[in-house]
């Protein structure tokens, strides 16, 4: 599974990079980040529930958690819309509480122990970069999904 995170102003502009993601189409400019293996919907719902202390089911019941804004050949392709909750979360979260999420982060069932504190450390501040520049012009995130 390919994963490209990337900020972008409105669902449709978003949704205009399905066919060859963020870095493939030309004329967006859309900033972006590959993040392969982290997975757009579960894996990020558990990543707010971390960073903001609100419980995943109410993470899941937001409008924009998971919300398909485009779908190509049966979900091999897809654009997914994350939440503003989310960017806001990784906009004002330190370097420490970054790290201290992603040491919680890893433990969660959805990485079954496979997975490295300080490397999930380093998505989430890249993640925290991508969405303080979303923010600065006022985008929304979004993930790009190739399987």
């Amino acid at each position: 599974m390919i994963t490209d995170y990337f900020s972008a102003p409105s669902d449709e502009a978003a949704a205009a990079v399905i066919d060859g993601g963020p870095s493939g189409t030309p004329g967006t400019g859309f900033r972006t980040i590959a993040l392969n293996g982290i997975e757009p919907v579960v894996q990020t719902g558990t990543m707010e529930e971390l960073l903001t202390g609100v419980d995943y089911e109410t993470v899941a019941a937001n409008p924009r958690q998971g919300r398909v804004v485009a779908v190509r050949d049966s979900g091999e392709g897809l654009v997914i819309a994350l939440t503003d909750e989310l960017r806001a979360a990784l906009v004002q979260a330190s370097e420490g509480e970054l790290r201290e999420v992603a040491g919680r982060w890893a433990r969660t069932e959805e990485f079954r122990g496979q997975s490295d504190p300080a490397a999930l450390a380093e998505v989430l501040g890249e993640l925290a970069s991508l969405a303080r520049d979303a923010q600065a012009r006022d985008e929304h995130l979004y993930c790009w999904v190739c399987i």
